[in-house]
C-alpha cells in the first residue's frame, strides 16, 4: 500500500480523496493555488505546498509544478481526481516516468478512450453495442454529406477529443451538414488542439445511463450497478440517480456485462464509467467511456455501501477486484450537484463570498462539499460548491428527503441551483421517473414561486 498520496486537484473532490487515503492510513499531499490557500483541502492534508497562481495553466494544469511538489514531499502516488488532469495520457505518463504511481489508467488507455472513434471501434470488437455511425475519423465536410445521407437524419457530428458538448452538432437535414461539420470542427480545434470529427446516428429522446466499473491488476472488473444522468443542462449533469428509473433487474444485467466485457478488453484498472445512450425499449448503445472517478460517485457508493475511492486505490497498489455474489443496488440515492449560479439569469456564475452556511443532516443525507462561512468562491474555476447526496428505501422516499434536505440548506452570499433543483424534485414528470435528456429543454421555472 502506498505510504503518501499527492492530491492533483482541489476542491471536494480533493477533499474527498484526503478522507480516504486517511481511513487506509496513508499520509496526504495537497497542491493549491493562491486563490486556493484557505480551501479546506489544504487545511486537512498532512502536508500542501503552493503550486503558483490562480490560472489554471499556472497551477493546477501545470504538471512540472506537480511533479516537483510530489518530490519534494516524497510522496509515491498522484491522485487526479476529477477534471483538470485526471484524463491525461501526457501527465499518466510523466507520473510513471518520474517514479510515482498514477492512480489512474496508463497512458496508453485513456489515449484509446480519450479518442471517442477510436474507443467506438475498440468497444464495438469487444461485443458492446455502439450507436449506429460511419465508423472512424471523417476525412472531411464531404464525407460527413454522404454518411449522413446513407444512414438517414437526424444524426450528430463529434469532436473525437471533446466533451461538454463542444464540438458537437445535431443536423436534421442533408442542407445543413457542411456548415455543421466545419463549426464543429473549428469549435474541436480551438477548444481540444484536434479537429477530427466523428458522425453518429443520434438517438430520439434518450435516458444517458452509465455503468461503474472496477478493474484490478490480475485480468478481473466487475461493475456496481448503473447512475441515471439524464437532468442535464447543455450536456452538463445537474442531478443524478441510482438505480436508473428506467433500468429493471434484466437490463441492469445485460448494461452491466457490457460495461465489463468493455473494461476487460483494454485491461482497465481502477474506476471508471462507461456511458450509454438509452432508448425507451431499454436498448442501449455505447457512448464513451470516462478513466476517471466521476462527480456522481456518491450515488453508487449509497446504493452499494462501498467506497469507490479506497477501492481505486487498493487496485492501483495491487489487490483483487471483491467478489459480488447476489450483487444488488440497495434502495435509492440521489445527488445534487449545488453550482454558485443564478438560475433565474441563464445559470450566470456567482463567485463571491459565503458570508453564512449550513449544510443539512439526519439519517440518509451525506454531504461533500469544500465550502464554509467566510468562504470566497474563486472566480477562476468551476462553479461547483459541493454535492448534497440523499439515499432512502425508495425512489419516492428519495425524492422527499432530498426536498427536505435542500430546504434545511443555507447558503448566504452568492445564488445558487438549489431553488432550481428544488423546483426539479416537486415537478411531476421528475417524480414520474418518465423523462429523457431534452427534460430541462421543456422544464418550466419560475423563480418568483419559489
Amino acid at each position: 500500500m502506498f505510504k503518501k498520496v499527492l492530491i492533483a486537484n482541489r476542491g471536494e473532490i480533493a477533499l474527498r480523496v484526503i478522507r480516504a487515503c486517511h481511513e487506509l492510513n496513508i499520509k496526504t499531499v495537497a497542491v493549491y493555488s493562491t486563490a486556493d490557500e484557505f480551501s479546506l483541502h489544504v487545511k486537512f492534508a498532512d502536508e500542501a505546498v503552493c503550486i503558483g497562481p490562480p490560472p489554471s495553466k499556472d497551477s493546477y494544469l501545470n504538471i512540472p509544478r506537480i511533479i516537483a511538489a510530489g518530490e519534494i514531499t516524497g510522496a509515491d502516488a498522484v491522485h487526479p481526481g476529477y477534471g483538470f488532469l485526471s484524463e491525461s495520457a501526457q501527465f499518466s505518463k510523466i507520473c510513471e516516468d518520474n517514479g510515482f504511481v498514477f492512480l489512474g489508467p496508463s497512458s496508453d488507455i485513456i489515449d484509446s478512450m480519450g479518442n471517442k472513434a477510436k474507443a467506438k471501434q475498440t468497444m464495438k470488437a469487444a461485443g458492446v453495442p455502439v450507436v449506429p455511425g460511419g465508423d472512424g475519423i471523417l476525412e472531411g465536410p464531404d464525407e460527413a454529406l454522404e454518411k449522413a445521407n446513407e444512414m438517414g437524419y437526424p444524426i450528430m457530428l463529434k469532436a473525437s477529443a471533446g466533451g461538454g458538448g463542444r464540438g458537437m452538432r445535431f443536423v436534421t437535414e442533408a442542407t445543413d451538414v457542411i456548415a455543421s461539420y466545419k463549426s464543429a470542427n473549428q469549435e474541436s480545434i480551438t477548444a481540444f488542439g484536434n479537429g477530427d470529427i466523428y458522425i453518429e446516428k443520434f438517438i430520439q429522446n434518450p435516458r444517458h445511463i452509465e455503468v461503474q466499473i472496477l478493474g484490478d491488476k490480475h485480468g478481473n472488473a466487475i461493475h456496481f450497478g448503473e447512475r441515471e444522468c439524464s437532468i442535464q443542462r447543455r450536456h452538463q449533469k445537474l442531478i443524478e440517480e441510482s438505480p436508473s428509473p428506467l433500468v429493471d433487474e434484466e437490463t441492469r444485467k445485460q448494461i452491466g456485462d457490457a460495461a465489463v466485457s468493455g473494461a476487460k478488453s483494454v485491461n482497465y484498472v481502477g474506476v471508471g464509467t462507461i456511458e450509454f445512450l438509452m432508448d425507451s425499449e431499454k436498448n442501449f448503445y455505447f457512448m464513451e467511456m470516462n478513466t476517471r472517478i466521476q462527480v456522481e460517485h456518491p450515488v453508487t457508493e449509497m446504493v452499494t455501501g462501498v467506497d469507490l475511492i479506497k477501492q481505486q486505490i487498493r487496485m492501483h497498489a495491487g489487490q483483487k477486484c471483491p467478489v459480488l455474489d447476489n450483487f444488488q443496488l440497495r434502495g435509492h440515492s440521489i445527488e445534487c450537484r449545488i453550482n454558485a449560479e443564478d438560475p433565474s439569469n441563464n445559470f450566470m456564475p456567482f463567485p463571491g463570498k459565503i458570508n453564512s452556511f449550513h449544510m443539512p443532516g439526519g439519517k440518509g443525507v451525506r454531504v461533500d462539499s469544500h465550502a464554509y462561512a467566510g468562504y470566497v468562491i474563486p472566480t477562476q474555476y468551476d462553479s461547483m460548491i459541493g454535492k448534497i447526496i440523499v439515499h432512502a428505501e425508495n425512489r419516492e422516499r428519495a425524492i422527499i428527503r432530498m426536498q427536505r434536505a435542500l430546504e434545511e440548506t443555507i447558503i448566504d452570499g452568492p445564488k445558487t441551483t438549489i431553488p432550481y433543483q428544488m423546483a426539479i424534485m416537486k415537478d411531476k414528470v421528475f417524480k414520474s421517473g418518465d423523462f429523457d435528456t431534452s427534460f430541462l429543454e421543456t422544464f418550466k421555472y419560475n423563480s418568483e414561486e419559489e
